[in-house]
């Protein structure tokens, strides 16, 4: 059993696509920790704001197993693959953090995620799992969110939506 962190992301129907996925994810493994939901401008493009969440969860499935399982259930709730990698989509879900492992493999799988970078991903991070230590830098999610230049990145909690 591993403990894996993910990012889940949505700028298309956003709360109906997000909230598909939690219900998944709880149907398959169970008890979930889960973020705030915040919104955040679209990076790498122009396009509508996205809503992001960090879910925790505990896994049978080892990573690649894992991420395959979540492309799944991305193309079972709209996903469209082959167009541009920065483009709005109904649903993108990927592993942040598994266990303290490093590792990248098929499927765009990087472990840890090189995302953690942008305050979407660290700072709902950092809200389900602040003791978590970044498996290359050291410092837990609190930590890198405390140094994080907040403004550079604004996000605001939509409290709308409950997951």
């Amino acid at each position: 059993m591993g403990r894996a962190y993910l990012s889940l992301g949505s700028n298309m129907d956003a709360e109906r696509w997000l909230g598909t996925a939690v219900t998944e994810l709880r149907e398959r493994f169970g008890r979930l920790d889960v973020s705030p939901v915040y919104r955040s401008a679209a990076v790498g493009f122009d396009g509508p704001d996205f809503l992001n969440l960090a879910v925790g969860l505990d896994s049978d499935l080892d990573p690649l197993e894992l991420n395959d399982w979540l492309h799944a259930l991305e193309d079972r709730n709209g996903r469209v693959r082959g167009g541009d990698r920065y483009a709005s989509r109904t649903l993108d879900v990927d592993i942040v953090l598994y266990d303290d492992l490093v590792l990248s493999g098929e499927g765009h799988l990087e472990l840890p995620r090189g995302e953690l970078r942008h305050a979407f991903v660290l700072k709902p991070m950092a809200d389900i799992a602040p003791t978590v230590r970044h498996p290359v830098d050291g410092r837990t999610m609190a930590e890198l969110w405390a140094a994080f230049p907040v403004d550079s990145e604004p996000l605001s909690v939509d409290g709308a939506i409950r997951l």
